[in-house]
């Protein structure tokens, strides 16, 4: 694990990338700040978190990091340890964790309840949709108070990582370590919330597609998926969310409902 801060003092802000050695775009806004590193109001703690993972070109050496918190120093897995090790050096931190996924190409952020923390820093970011997981975070960093996880975009995509970017020095304005930016309300971007519901199991098959657009609605009746030439009906409403042919082995995704708007 690598660190590396921005100002003096003792860091109350954190922000953290490469939790999944196959998204790199957090290395790439981090990589950007030191390169040129900015006058910070209040100091900032930068973290690589699984660097053995980020080398090898994989999401995990041993199990999930985002799923193995809150950890243990004396795990048998490199991973176990490893989120002993973080949970400790951003336990007293507001944290932004950088991910990228394989399912939308939109920065949107997730939290795991629509707390202060979530209504005060995902206003002035760059995104327009945050998804409320409801507390089913086990084992993942989103569970620690004062944390707001984003998604930045396609993983391995140019795109993953400018945004990555964008969304780090977003993240350091609205907790003032950054100097904020006077942005009108009115032109400030909507956040849609939207709280996460069921997953949607796939059958085993060959091939799989997606059918459906993530957060935008879909009716009853109408097909959203397919596993090989049988498509999957919607028996009632919903959003999808994370919805991918191949971003899990055994889910296309997950259902959801559109709950309302974050109040900048």
């Amino acid at each position: 694990m690598r660190i590396e801060q921005l100002g003096a003092g003792t860091p109350e802000i954190a922000v953290v990338a490469a939790i999944h050695g196959d998204e790199p775009c957090g290395l790439r806004a981090v990589e950007a700040l030191l390169a040129d590193p900015p006058e910070v109001e209040r100091p900032v703690k930068l973290v690589v978190a699984n660097e053995e993972a980020l080398e090898r070109g994989v999401r995990y050496v041993d199990e999930d990091l985002n799923r193995a918190f809150p950890g243990d120093p004396d795990a048998d897995t490199h991973e176990g340890r490893l989120a002993a090790d973080l949970a400790r050096e951003v336990r007293d931190c507001t944290t932004l964790a950088l991910h990228s996924t394989q399912s939308y190409g939109e920065p949107f952020a997730v939290t795991d309840t629509v707390g202060a923390v979530a209504r005060t820093v995902c206003p002035h970011l760059p995104v327009s949709v945050l998804v409320d997981t409801q507390n089913e975070t086990d084992g993942r960093l989103i569970e620690y108070p004062h944390t707001v996880e984003v998604e930045c975009g396609y993983q391995g995509s140019e795109a993953a990582a400018e945004n990555a970017v964008e969304l780090t020095r977003g993240f350091l304005r609205a907790t003032g370590a950054l100097p904020a930016e006077e942005v009108p309300a009115a032109d400030r971007d909507e956040v849609a919330v939207f709280r996460l519901g069921r997953k949607i199991p796939k059958e085993p098959a060959g091939e799989y597609r997606v059918l459906a657009e993530n957060f935008e609605r879909v009716d009853a009746g109408e097909s959203f998926a397919a596993a090989d030439d049988r498509e999957v009906v919607a028996d009632e409403p919903f959003y999808p969310v994370l919805l991918s042919a191949y971003g899990y082995e055994s889910i296309f995704g997950y259902r959801s409902e559109r709950v309302g708007v974050l109040d900048a």
